[in-house]
């Protein structure tokens, strides 16, 4: 209990006397020297007697390689403060004179290029040949060079002439331009398959003239129905490939029209006619079930094979190549599709050309009908595959359709149809009369 406020008075004494507040400042000053030895290198340990001995300060053996490493840092360091330089003092050497001790650098070897020997030729009659030879070669691969040049030259002058029709269909889901030039060469593959052979020797209650009135009814019928242009071709080649295949007698010639118009129907339109309207169209000639029962015949015969280019298909594509470039011409078009009907009517026609050819020959006609120059072109030939050589035979047979048609024959349904205002009148022209002509000598 007694010694407490001793220790309390030394406390205070300690704190209030100057010389106690000198002794801690001088113990902080201290250990504060201290660390800065050891910064330097300075650090002192207490001896066995209590006396102070200062550590042996560590040396680096100064290098070339590391005077120079001091030497960037000290400069890298000089750039960041404003460029300044700073000088870098190692064991009593400057940093920039160690620098500047200069390196050993290896000598260059020198390259010595040696001349090459000049080759000398020595001319002998042997090599006067051969050379004579080479220069033949040389002067035919030239003139080879020329030639071709000039055969690509002529090439690309024969394709700027072809006009591109599908040029604004690109963006025409339906018209399927990638793919076609190949549906078109397919259809001039296949047409040959169901290509009509002549079949009238095989029928003996059947002529040419009771097909042409057969065709010329099934032609009001349509338009009376409005059906599509498909339906019509189509009707009209599963009749002939029906009659070359099965004999058919003279009475049941219309029943074969009809039922063959009803089954174009269902294939091409999307509101195909009834069997009671073909009934009521033929004067009830025949019943309801008569139409079924040959209807369930021709397709037995035909084996189901409706998928056929017909001739129009290529009449499309065809008229699409002649109204290039200039935009649709309906004269064209209506005078394309007047001969087109006319040659199908036609039996000769029809038997002794396939579908592509009498399209083609159709769009030649109407040309020359119409006056239009050149009659045939580059584009033409390249789309329909005939030249207008090939054509010409053809195209004479429909000039004398059209000739016949307005001689004011009995078969006059094709005629009245195209004199109408809305066909342009087309059937009206005057024929191509020049293309009957025999050539000049």
């Amino acid at each position: 209990m007694a010694s407490r406020p001793v220790v309390q008075q030394q406390n205070r004494g300690v704190e209030g006397v100057p010389g106690g507040i000198k002794q801690k400042n001088m113990a902080a000053e201290g250990r504060n020297r201290r660390a800065l030895g050891d910064i330097g290198n300075m650090v002192t340990v207490r001896g066995a007697e209590g006396k102070q001995q200062q550590l042996p300060q560590v040396s680096r053996p100064l290098t070339r390689g590391f005077c120079a490493q001091l030497l960037a840092n000290a400069q890298a360091a000089a750039a960041d403060k404003n460029k300044k330089p700073i000088a870098v003092n190692v064991g009593g050497v400057a940093a920039n004179q160690a620098a500047k001790v200069p390196r050993k650098q290896p000598a260059q070897k020198k390259v010595t290029v040696k001349p090459k020997p000049e080759a000398v030729i020595v001319i002998s009659p042997d090599t006067e040949e051969e050379v004579e030879v080479k220069e033949k070669k040389s002067r035919r691969k030239a003139a080879a060079e020329d030639s071709s040049r000039k055969t690509y030259t002529a090439t690309l002058t024969a394709r700027s002439k072809i006009q591109d029709i599908d040029a604004g269909d690109l963006y025409n889901e339906l018209a399927v331009v990638e793919y076609v030039e190949d549906i078109y060469k397919f259809y001039k593959e296949a047409e040959n398959e169901s290509r009509v052979r002549d079949y009238m020797d095989s029928q003996p209650e059947i002529n040419v003239k009771m097909r042409a009135i057969l065709v010329d009814w099934l032609i009001e019928v349509h338009h009376k129905f409005e059906l599509t242009s498909e339906t019509l071709y189509l009707t009209i080649n599963i009749i002939d490939r029906y009659l070359a295949a099965r004999t058919t007698s003279k009475r049941e010639l219309q029943l074969v029209g009809i039922s063959a118009m009803l089954i174009a129907s269902k294939y091409e339109e999307i509101w195909a006619p009834e069997v009671n309207d073909f009934v009521c169209i033929s004067d009830r000639a025949y019943t309801h079930q008569q139409v079924l029962e040959m209807e369930k015949r021709i397709l037995g015969e035909l084996e189901w094979y409706l998928t056929v280019p017909t001739l129009y298909v290529f009449l499309i594509r065809f008229i699409k190549a002649a109204a290039i470039p200039a935009a649709a011409d309906p004269a064209m078009e209506n005078m394309v599709y007047f001969l087109a009907e006319l040659g199908m009517m036609n039996y000769p026609t029809m038997v002794m050309y396939c579908p592509s050819m009498i399209a083609a020959s159709a769009v030649y006609v109407a040309r020359c009908t119409l006056h239009k120059t050149p009659a045939w072109n580059e584009t033409l030939k390249l789309h329909t595959g005939y030249s207008e050589a090939q054509l010409m035979d053809c195209a004479k047979l429909l000039v004398t359709c059209h000739f016949e048609a307005a001689a004011g024959q009995k078969l006059q349904v094709i005629y009245r149809k195209y004199s109408n205002p809305q066909k342009g009148g087309v059937a009206e022209l005057p024929p191509a009369k020049f293309l009957l002509a025999p050539p000049a000598p």
